[in-house]
């Protein structure tokens, strides 16, 4: 093989397979001399990939961790599997790595030929994740979209539905996408608008990628994730007050983390006093998923709501 460039590809993609391999298997594989080996295996290391030689009658080569990571060579078996994993826990982050998650995924999709871009979108469509159900379904392109608008700093533009129904065409300069675990989140200063503001992922559709630069602006709040939080605050919040005929780890099992761990008021029953920004509707239905007797002593639009849906249940089997 006398293309340099095609012959350290060849090699990188063999160190990269978790073994060590001798000089001459290497040599033979890429059909050239041990020398030449030798000094592709010391471009290799002038490029940063950390390339351990073992002397001896067994010696040989091997990429060992480094101080920094390299990129790395996948083959399509490999591409497939990283991207159907990032897509699958796209919706249902990991809490820590959530944004990165997204980025990685934008990047892999960007350079993705299409024929294992489609293979992965089969696959996806095969497959159906077991969820707790907490969170809204999200379109893994959606979020690889609006990752790649915030990474290269392009205005954005999508159809957003609102939690009345109202449907409106946005144009944004994307900011930051946040994950609460159980929703993402895009803040992103609004052009229309004027003004900051933060847009539930799973209401967004029909992302699009403009090609139009700006120049980042500074966020009236900290970071993303305070800004979201300051947007958020300035919802109508609850407090709520609920008791369950059952055993507070029995409760606390089934209730997202973000509502709180209700207090045991004896041995088969507990109370939960708590705040939330969660629409009364999305409660009522939550405490109901908690299969057993319960109590909502306020606030008075949760009990009102929760009155109305155990009439509509009960007209539904009349």
């Amino acid at each position: 093989m006398t293309d340099t460039p095609a012959r350290l590809l060849n090699l990188l993609s063999l160190l990269q397979t978790p073994r060590e391999w001798p000089g001459s298997e290497l040599a033979d594989r890429l059909g050239v001399s041990p020398r030449t080996i030798r000094r592709d295996i010391d471009r290799l290391r002038d490029l940063g990939y950390p390339v351990e030689a073992t002397k001896g009658a067994v010696g040989g080569y091997r990429l060992v961790a480094g101080a920094a990571m390299p990129p790395l060579l996948l083959d399509d078996e490999e591409a497939v599997a990283i991207a159907v994993g990032l897509r699958a826990g796209a919706g249902h982050a990991i809490e820590g790595i959530e944004e990165a998650s997204v980025r990685a995924l934008a990047k892999l999709e960007q350079v993705l030929p299409s024929r294992l871009r489609h293979r992965v979108t089969t696959l996806q469509a095969a497959t159906l994740p077991l969820t707790r159900g907490d969170g809204a379904t999200i379109d893994p392109q959606t979020l690889t979209v609006i990752a790649g608008t915030v990474t290269g700093r392009e205005r954005l533009r999508f159809a957003y539905r609102a939690g009345d129904g109202a449907e409106t065409r946005r144009q944004v300069e994307p900011y930051r996408l946040v994950s609460t675990g159980r929703r993402w989140y895009l803040v992103a200063y609004d052009l229309q608008r004027e003004d900051w503001r933060t847009f539930r992922v799973d209401r967004v559709t029909e992302p699009f990628a403009t090609g139009s630069r700006f120049a980042p602006r500074e966020a009236p709040v900290g970071d993303a994730a305070e800004l979201l939080s300051h947007t958020m605050s300035r919802q109508q919040e609850h407090d709520v007050d609920v008791s369950f005929r059952a055993p507070a780890s029995f409760v606390a099992a089934r209730l997202p983390d973000h509502l709180g761990a209700p207090v045991p008021t004896s041995e088969d029953t507990c109370r939960l006093r708590t705040r939330s920004v969660d629409s009364v509707e999305w409660l009522a239905l939550r405490l109901a998923l908690v299969d057993c007797e319960f109590t909502v002593h306020g606030p008075q639009p949760l009990r009102d709501y929760v009155t109305d849906l155990a009439t509509r249940l009960t007209r539904s089997t009349a």
